[in-house]
């Protein structure tokens, strides 16, 4: 036989059920997308610093074939990475049979022998990245 009072414990019991399931079901549902969002966070990397050459030479006046040296850092490149120095002939930068790999710590010395005579502009790149250009005369 049921009674009024286990009839109505019957009945909150079930209403607190219920209502406990969809409080359960909206917690799990919004849950996921917490846990991707902060994932997200996490996963995000602070972008690569852009890569960047300095280039300074050791004279700023040869003599025509005189051996002088480049001198420089990189920042952003790997340790490794082959350098290389262009010069402008006619508008173009023209890649020069110069060049030389980076050290651990990204500087590199290269030597450099230049037969055009007059003004050169030059400057170092890798890949992408390109030093400020220089002027060396050829006298």
């Amino acid at each position: 036989m049921v009674s009024k009072r286990g009839s109505l414990r019957t009945a909150v019991v079930g209403v607190i059920g219920a209502a406990s399931l969809a409080l359960a079901g909206t917690a799990m549902a919004a849950t996921p997308a917490a846990h991707t969002a902060a994932r997200g966070a996490v996963t995000q990397q602070a972008a690569p610093a852009k890569a960047g050459i300095t280039a300074k030479p050791s004279v700023t006046s040869v003599r025509a074939w005189q051996l002088f040296r480049v001198t420089g850092r990189t920042t952003g490149l790997k340790p490794g990475s082959k350098v290389t120095l262009q010069q402008k002939q006619h508008g173009k930068w023209v890649s020069l049979p110069a060049s030389v790999n980076t050290s651990r710590t990204g500087s590199y010395s290269l030597g450099v022998k230049l037969g055009l005579k007059g003004k050169n502009d030059l400057r170092i790149v890798s890949g992408t990245a390109a030093s400020a250009v220089f002027q060396v005369t050829v006298r």
